[in-house]
């Protein structure tokens, strides 16, 4: 499916590995706001976390993997292939203007990345290529008073979202499963079993590969 008329999902990261949280956040959004799609765009490198554990192609077949079977959630690879650090900000400008100035886009991101805005390059201009919607998460720190205010001055419904290219700050209730990427690498790293907070595909994988074991961790 290739509707114009609906709005387009993104959400970034490391994906070290993928999980289910990061899946379920994907949907949550996809459900919620009627978006066509959400893609999954793995970062070359975080400019704000130390370098993956594992190399791209492992981050990126793993994310193959764990959409598979998933309707109307989908991979981009187009950070992975851009030297230097991924700035959300460049990424979304190019998201614009590869999509044209009338498409709803959205950034999707976990409310626990609030806290570190200030540190983003160029964030507030995040607003001028699309929107940008927050999920809750459990383990979300308090953030500062100009994200606050940022926040405030761009909220939007899902009325004003999905009516306009960018501009707004979306709240969605629902919140993200409190998995964290960094806590499965622990556990496989001490031989732990991290059953069920991973797909089956991505556990095999890893399994096959023998990644995330204790001497890279």
């Amino acid at each position: 499916m290739n509707n114009p008329q609906l709005p387009l999902g993104f959400l970034g990261g490391a994906f070290d590995p993928v999980h289910i949280g990061h899946l379920r956040g994907a949907m949550a959004a996809r459900d919620a706001l009627d978006l066509e799609r959400v893609d999954l765009i793995p970062a070359a490198q975080s400019p704000l976390k130390d370098q993956a554990t594992v190399d791209a192609a492992h981050r990126l077949a793993m994310l193959e993997l764990a959409v598979a079977d998933l309707q109307g959630i989908a991979v981009d690879a187009r950070e992975l292939g851009r030297p230097g650090p991924s700035y959300t900000v460049d990424t979304l400008e190019g998201l614009r203007h590869e999509y044209g100035a009338e498409r709803s886009l959205v950034w999707i991101m976990g409310a626990d990345i609030l806290a570190t805005l200030p540190r983003w390059s160029r964030w507030r201009a995040l607003l001028d290529f699309g929107h940008v919607v927050v999920i809750g998460r459990p383990d979300a720190e308090p953030h500062p008073s100009e994200v606050s205010d940022w926040l405030s001055e761009h909220k939007v419904d899902k009325a004003g979202l999905l009516s306009r290219p960018g501009g707004g700050v979306f709240t969605l209730a629902q919140p993200l499963l409190d998995i964290s990427s960094s806590d499965i690498r622990t556990m496989i790293a001490e031989g732990r079993d991290p059953r069920f907070l991973l797909p089956d595909g991505v556990m095999e994988y890893i399994s096959n590969h023998a990644l995330f074991s204790r001497d890279l961790v």
